[in-house]
């Protein structure tokens, strides 16, 4: 076969694995291991494991995030699109969903969150105007995300002195690298 690489012995042109690698598994009842030559197996390597578990991993940031709309479609809809890990190093640890916005600054008033994501759509008081609002009067306010209703309303957001703004339909992507920005910001690692 001209352009295919062989290793550990000859392969089988229909398909299957190299012929060594059947003999090893073959001898070993089905448990295959591998070498690999370039290794030296009397050196080995450490790192100190991270909070995520893996060796070179960034440190995790743990985040309680408020989250505001009166529907609750949309509600379930950004909890869909962030997730419980929105990146490798940040964590939701507990959302606590409002439907009023009186609900929402009594629960801010309370603290205790890291992030807020308010809904600028929402009917009566929409989360524009809500986040004007706490940043305004509440003492060291935590971040907020704004969704807003199209993304030529990036302008309402900058008023509303939102961190940053996600326009709707919800763009999980844009979202969670939302999320993951803030939570990085307001976080201490863990």
């Amino acid at each position: 076969m001209a352009g295919s690489r062989s290793y550990l012995g000859t392969r089988d042109a229909r398909h299957g694995p190299p012929d060594s690698i059947r003999r090893m598994s073959d001898a070993n009842a089905g448990a295959v291991t591998a070498h690999d030559p370039t290794v030296d197996p009397t050196v080995a390597t450490t790192s100190a494991p991270t909070a995520s578990g893996g060796p070179g991993a960034r440190p995790l940031h743990k985040v309680t995030v408020l989250l505001y709309s009166d529907d609750v479609t949309t509600r379930d809809a950004v909890r869909a699109a962030a997730g419980r890990r929105p990146a490798k190093d940040v964590e939701v640890v507990r959302w606590h969903e409002c439907a009023t916005a009186d609900a929402v600054v009594a629960a801010v008033d309370k603290g205790g969150f890291d992030l807020l994501v308010l809904d600028g759509e929402a009917a009566k008081v929409g989360g524009l105007g809500l986040a004007k609002q706490l940043k305004n009067e509440i003492f060291d306010c935590p971040a907020i995300i704004v969704l807003t209703g199209r993304p030529q309303d990036s302008w309402l957001a900058a008023w509303s002195q939102a961190d940053l703004a996600v326009s709707h339909p919800i763009d999980p992507v844009a979202l969670t690298s939302a999320v993951a920005t803030l939570a990085r910001a307001a976080v201490p690692a863990a």
